[in-house]
């Protein structure tokens, strides 16, 4: 009797609208055409000496925040096409949006009321921080939900929001400072005590961290979002739409403030702002630093496993060790072996993240598929990466040094081998880091053949979230370990 096959033998072609080069045509049309658009409203309204004068002032803050922000996710860091997408989407997509939907509105209450200050006031503290702040959440939203792969915790949202609120920051100062540069033409002002000069000083200089501080509070609230579980739909909901209402009254709050007296603005800056900014730098700082201590944490089970050896735990769990591996790797093997080290570095990265968040059963139905990606990634990279990491461990750890539970003692102890003479951190027998052997160096040892040293060795089955846990729970799992390794060798 026949039967069906389980599965179709000529599965159904993607639709059209699902294939890759046809999204990513899309948002960059539609990127290209805001940004034609939001150019010409900008020279039109500051003319066209001014357009160029507030270009090459707004552009100034732009590197240090961007650097700031790439600083921040070298732990973890994400795709460079998601940060030029958030950018894009600030300086055109959302300035554009800002741009008619404020001005409308404005026009429309004047019209209304017959009160056209009264409107530019309600404009400036109510309207604007709505439409902007709205906009610049967008972006946010759209990495969220179609890039949730590189999309795990707090950092990912600071930074998302943060390049995007750059982005939008950077337009509006051409607007203001090209607006500044027109009115010093008609007036004949010029020097310190010019518009363009006390604009410059307020926008660029006391307060270029404000647009990136409001939306940032939108990006946390994703941020944590993306740590819920899946069973808390309604805290996943919630969450973002709270960090937009902060967002919200932070910034009709910075707008207001001049409405508050001659001192308003230097009270609300003071007071508020440069607090809430400090407050806001620790906790990005210190979710950096639980990311370093996830990795030290995480990957010592993949070292049980034979994945990974017993110095990379801490190698890769410190910054600074990590900077050494890669200054190690360029000065004995070019850039190319850097920037595999530091491939290396963000793979690991994120595979400590991925097992954290299934342990907690944060992780989606494809945690086994992207384990085995990131192992795979790993493994292709040892050659190069493990005598980097290992020197960056030997020559960061502090002494005495402590012993691994379970793994040996690391570091210069009885019997220790340095690395590329002999099985000393997983690098296996006769191995010459990079083609540049030492004189004089000792006898080798040979080590047994399930040892990782050995050449012969082959890992064991991913580890699995399930063989972490207590044998009551494997049932309650619901990803199970691989039945037997893949074969890897050299």
């Amino acid at each position: 009797m026949a039967t069906c096959p389980p599965y179709p033998t000529n599965p159904p072609r993607p639709h059209w609208w699902q294939r890759a080069w046809v999204r990513y045509g899309a948002l960059t049309t539609l990127l290209a055409i805001s940004g034609l658009v939001i150019l010409a409203l900008v020279r039109e309204q500051t003319g066209t000496q001014g357009f160029l004068v507030g270009l090459g002032l707004a552009v100034l803050p732009v590197p240090l925040l961007l650097a700031a922000f790439r600083w921040l996710d070298r732990v973890d860091p994400g795709p460079w096409r998601n940060l030029l997408f958030c950018f894009a989407w600030g300086a055109c997509a959302a300035a554009l949006i800002a741009i008619i939907a404020n001005s409308f509105a404005t026009r429309w209450i004047a019209t209304a009321t017959a009160d056209p200050a009264g409107a530019d006031t309600l404009g400036a503290t109510v309207i604007a921080p709505v439409v902007e702040e709205s906009a610049k959440a967008a972006a946010v939203l759209l990495v969220f939900l179609f890039r949730r792969r590189d999309f795990t915790g707090i950092v990912d949202g600071v930074v998302v929001a943060g390049v995007t609120a750059t982005g939008f920051a950077f337009t509006e100062n051409i607007l203001y400072l090209g607006n500044a540069f027109g009115t010093d033409q008609l007036t004949g002002d010029s020097g310190f005590a010019s518009v363009t000069a006390a604009t410059f000083f307020v926008r660029v200089v006391m307060s270029p961290f404000a647009h990136p501080l409001f939306t940032v509070l939108t990006g946390i609230g994703f941020g944590i979002a993306a740590l819920s579980t899946g069973r808390h739909h309604l805290r996943r909901a919630l969450l973002p739409l709270a960090g937009l209402l902060l967002a919200m009254g932070m910034h009709a709050l910075w707008n207001g403030s001049a409405a508050f007296g001659e001192y308003g603005f230097l009270a609300v800056y003071g007071a508020f702002m440069v607090p809430c900014f400090g407050l806001l730098t620790w906790l990005a700082i210190w979710t950096r630093q639980r990311e370093l201590r996830t990795v030290r944490d995480e990957l010592p089970a993949y070292v049980a496993a034979g994945w990974l050896t017993p110095a990379e735990p801490y190698a890769l769990g410190s910054m600074h060790a990590r900077s050494l591996a890669r200054r190690h790797a360029r000065r004995h093997a070019g850039k190319d072996a850097a920037r595999e080290v530091a491939r290396y570095e963000s793979y690991a990265t994120s595979l400590a993240l991925l097992r954290q968040r299934g342990r907690k059963g944060r992780a989606g139905a494809d945690f086994a598929l992207r384990e085995r990606e990131l192992l795979d990634a790993l493994w292709q990279r040892r050659e190069v990466a493990r005598p980097a990491l290992d020197h960056a461990a030997r020559a960061t750890a502090p002494p005495p040094v402590a012993a691994w539970p379970g793994h040996g003692v690391y570091g210069v102890h009885a019997g220790y081998v340095p690395y590329g003479y002999g099985y000393a951190s997983g690098v296996h027998a006769g191995y010459v880091p990079y083609g540049r052997p030492a004189p004089g160096a000792p006898a080798f040892t040979p080590v047994r053949a399930d040892h990782p040293g050995s050449p012969a060795f082959t890992p064991a089955p991913y580890p699995g979230l399930a063989q972490a846990q207590h044998p009551a729970d494997r049932s309650a799992y619901p990803y199970p370990p691989y039945a037997r390794p893949r074969p890897y060798g050299p």
